[in-house]
């Protein structure tokens, strides 16, 4: 029992200093923005973030019925 909890500590660590290479061992490591905003090739398609997609469609003056009529 100790032995498998022992391994699977073990890989799990193992696994995490593999996955942050970069961020542990470079003087300027970030992890990578993964914003759809920050995406050229998708801003080229007009793809955009759902949230500020959202947040612009609060910022524009809403219709009311009463304008409609």
């Amino acid at each position: 029992m100790v032995e498998t909890i022992l391994i699977t500590l073990l890989i799990v660590t193992i696994s995490l200093l593999l996955l942050g290479v970069k961020v542990f061992f470079t003087k300027d490591g970030k992890f990578p923005n993964g914003h759809v905003g920050s995406n050229k090739a998708l801003r080229e398609k007009g793809i955009g973030c759902t949230q500020s997609q959202d947040r612009e469609a609060q910022e524009k003056p809403s219709i009311s019925i009463d304008k409609l009529n």
